[in-house]
């Protein structure tokens, strides 16, 4: 049987959003939500929660996928 070694650095969540690009989507994910909340836009506002979340954990799913990493390497 063969098999394949798969290095740990290809699956981790590492961050992949610089500091302002997570203010931002903190600053725009709670301003839908909010916005939301107060009956000012649409349950469309709960959209909010991707980038809030993404935000939050310095982690952005598609920037994975582009293979576009907008922070600093350590």
């Amino acid at each position: 049987m063969h098999q394949e070694f798969i290095n740990d650095e290809d699956y981790t969540m590492q961050q992949n959003i610089s500091g302002f690009d997570r203010i931002a989507r903190l600053v725009i994910g709670l301003g839908l939500i909010g916005a939301t909340l107060l009956g000012s836009i649409g349950s469309w506002g709960w959209i909010g929660i991707i980038p809030l979340a993404t935000g939050a954990v310095g982690f952005c799913p598609l920037y994975r996928l582009c293979g576009c990493k907008r922070c600093a390497v350590k």
